[in-house]
């Protein structure tokens, strides 16, 4: 087992690299990565650069607009290539890391589709990343098992029928652990190229193609972006052009003002698009964060009732739904409860938030945990009937959904309880992604990275601002390190002292006073984790 640097082709490897590893990081696949890389990463850092100059716009007091340079697009009659057959299909979704353990259990629910995630549900720490790739090679082959250590009970695939689709890393996110030319490379084509190398074959040979879920894009040029990378792809390999699909997740304000316009630099290539709306709800306090009049309530009341949130929706289904390509909707995060009243409770809210879904138009939705599936496929089974989808749902009736309505303020109170639930997961989750953990149940939800940054970017938005609490208190950042200290003695008490100095709790309590506080925002909090990552 090397744990120096290494040299793979052109490519340097600065992780340790087990002799499993070595399945993955050949010389063949490490030359495509860096292909890819070599050809693609200078467009890329323009891209990033082009965001920098967008948001000092909006810092600036500019709001976000549909573009009048893309207007002809939004006026054109044009529709996105034909969905392929497995892909019409995707009432219901599951979504998780891509732990071993976690891809059987997800191909064995009730569902259509597994998102096996890269993302913002998995720390991208060296072994997880690897390990995933090995996991979801063995799940298109079949193959995949696993004994629990502990428990030694067996994990195998059940006869399957539910689809993989991957979710590689947002656009901003580099990889550390691999170099070439001095350079660290983008963690989106890292994750890409090794999913299609490793997998591309397996998948045609089963009358399939090869899927993926893109994050966090904020214009259409980054979709032109990605379907060059596409296309340099298929030709590459010699296989028909769409033979990659993708479906792009609508999760950044700037992103909804052009649905039109990713939908046509991917046509050929994108089947859908996602209502990203935790992630959507994080980019709208990061986009509109210098807008005193823009600032959010308590998370907790930013549901999709919220005016500017149902206006995202609708424009979402409608803007998918004329080009021909399907409209998914967000995720339930609840976990069953034990209790029966409790569980009660929580599936009539996961019930109401699906019909909400289904009744506005969309495709499909998703869910964190296998027991909410059931509930998920009633709702689209009564509203989808015998349709695969309800692209006959044109909402071309509709009132425009304008500018003023996507940047709604959104009414509701701002409340000490909030702030520091608020607190409270912001801290359990940045000490379990330290701890390579990347998905985690707290209070009843499974939180990932996106209900963290609202969390956290929400209280760095109200100090900004001198806003108040509900009950008159001023928000500045002494009284958030002081909430701080009194909720970290809180979640000592709930996971134990044990746990708190096993799972990196300091660190994680450290790294939230400084970002929360910080006089700048810091655009991702998985930035400065990752540099506390091995």
């Amino acid at each position: 087992m090397a744990t120096a640097t290494v040299s793979c082709g052109a490519l340097t490897i600065k992780g340790i690299l087990k002799a499993e590893y070595q399945q993955i990081l050949t010389p063949e696949a490490t030359h495509f990565v860096a292909e890819l890389v070599a050809r693609f990463r200078p467009q890329l850092q323009d891209l990033l650069a082009a965001r920098q100059e967008r948001q000092a716009h909006f810092d600036g007091g500019a709001l976000p607009d549909f573009l009048p340079e893309t207007a002809a697009i939004r006026a054109g009659d044009w529709h996105v290539a034909a969905l392929p057959h497995d892909l019409q299909d995707r009432r219901v979704e599951i979504t998780g890391p891509v732990d071993r353990k976690m891809i059987i259990n997800a191909l064995n629910a009730d569902v259509k589709v597994f998102m096996a995630d890269f993302e913002d549900s998995q720390t991208p720490s060296w072994d997880g990343l690897i390990e995933g790739q090995i996991n979801l090679r063995d799940a298109n082959l079949g193959t995949i098992s696993h004994t629990d250590p502990q428990s030694g009970k067996h994990y195998a695939l059940n006869k399957q029928s539910t689809l993989l689709i991957a979710r590689v890393r947002g656009l901003h996110l580099w990889e550390k652990h691999v170099e070439l030319d001095g350079e660290q490379i983008p963690g989106s084509l890292f994750d890409f190229a090794l999913y299609f190398f490793h997998n591309y074959k397996i998948r045609m040979e089963k009358g399939t193609g090869v899927y993926f879920y893109l994050p966090k894009l904020q214009s259409h040029l980054e979709a032109k972006w990605w379907d060059e990378v596409f296309r340099f792809t298929e030709q590459r390999f010699q296989v028909p052009i769409g033979t990659i699909r993708a479906t792009v997740l609508i999760e950044t304000l700037p992103a909804a003002f052009e649905m039109d316009e990713i939908l046509y630099m991917l046509k050929d290539h994108i089947v859908a698009l996602n209502c990203g709306r935790w992630d959507y709800i994080f980019s709208y306090i990061k986009t509109l964060n210098n807008h005193p009049d823009r600032v959010l309530p308590d998370r907790q009341v930013v549901t999709m009732h919220q005016p500017f949130l149902n206006a995202y929706s609708r424009l979402l289904i409608k803007t998918c739904h004329k080009r021909g390509a399907l409209a998914m909707g967000g995720m339930a995060a609840f976990i069953p409860a034990k209790d029966a009243a409790a569980n009660e409770a929580i599936l009539a809210r996961v019930k109401a938030d699906k019909e909400l879904e289904a009744s506005n138009g969309h495709d499909g939705t998703w869910v964190a945990h296998p027991g909410l599936a059931a509930t998920a496929n009633a709702v689209f089974a009564h509203y989808l009937a015998d349709n695969p989808n309800q692209l006959s749902v044109s909402r071309a009736e509709d009132a425009p959904i304008t500018a003023e309505a996507l940047l709604a303020p959104c009414e509701g109170e701002r409340t000490e309880q909030g702030m520091r639930t608020n607190i409270r997961v912001a801290l359990q989750y940045l000490a379990a992604w330290i701890s390579g953990k990347g998905c985690v149940p707290i209070y009843g939800l499974m939180e990932d990275a996106a209900t963290a940054e609202i969390s956290r970017t929400s209280i760095w938005q109200w100090i900004k601002h001198g806003k108040s609490l509900s009950n008159g208190k001023l928000i500045t950042a002494t009284l958030f390190a002081s909430f701080l200290e009194e909720e970290a003695k809180v979640v000592l008490a709930e996971v134990g002292v044990d746990v708190w100095q096993n799972q990196n709790f300091e660190r994680a309590k450290t790294l939230l006073l400084d970002i929360t506080t910080a006089e700048t925002l810091v655009d991702f909090l998985t930035l400065p984790a990752y540099q506390l990552l091995e």
